[in-house]
């Protein structure tokens, strides 16, 4: 036998009565996530060669950086004491220049020491090789204003694009004014 549909106010109480599953918390935010990981990573590991690589031309001069990469920086483990020494920093250097770097090591350890933090670096590992170029980290130029127009250039510039939408407008706008600014024999 059918079982009959419960009426309106029926399924009312029947749905009140139901407990139904809270909402799901949404996801912390990654930072927030990380953060506890990456401090603890931070305290193990600390900065690697790629932090020296951005500097290394304030930390051991013109001179060295031309003939100079900084490749690796190996930390050692932790001894039966809980201190460990300090780190091995391996250089990339051009051949004839190892016996230059090899005289000057001491002192390139104690800048390197300076960056990093005292006792940071204990040895210095040479690797005789090619030096690939430095990786350039200039700003990009900044445009140049946009040339002068006389006030019925300007005006006309601007009522022709002045249908177009305000992206396309500001495009076109500085189209037309290089194009003017060369027809009338400005650079």
């Amino acid at each position: 036998m059918r079982r009959p549909l419960p009426t309106e106010d029926e399924a009312r109480a029947i749905l009140a009565r139901r407990k139904t599953r809270p909402l799901p918390r949404s996801a912390p935010r990654v930072g927030r996530a990380l953060e506890k990981l990456i401090r603890t990573l931070d305290d193990r590991y600390g900065r690697g060669a790629e932090a020296l690589e951005a500097r290394w031309t304030e930390i051991v001069g013109d001179r060295l950086a031309a003939v100079t990469r900084p490749q690796k920086l190996t930390r050692p483990r932790k001894g039966p004491d809980g201190q460990s020494a300090g780190a091995t920093l391996e250089l990339r250097v051009a051949g004839p220049a190892a016996l230059l770097v090899q005289h000057q090591s001491e002192d390139i350890l104690e800048r390197v020491n300076l960056f990093l933090g005292q006792g940071s670096v204990a040895r210095l590992r040479i690797a005789q090789g090619p030096i690939g170029p430095r990786a350039s980290r200039t700003p990009a130029p900044k445009a140049a204003p946009p040339p002068v127009l006389g006030a019925a250039d300007e005006a006309a510039l601007r009522n022709s694009v002045a249908k177009a939408p305000p992206p396309l407008a500001a495009a076109l706008e500085r189209l037309g004014r290089s194009v003017l600014t060369r027809r009338d024999g400005r650079p």
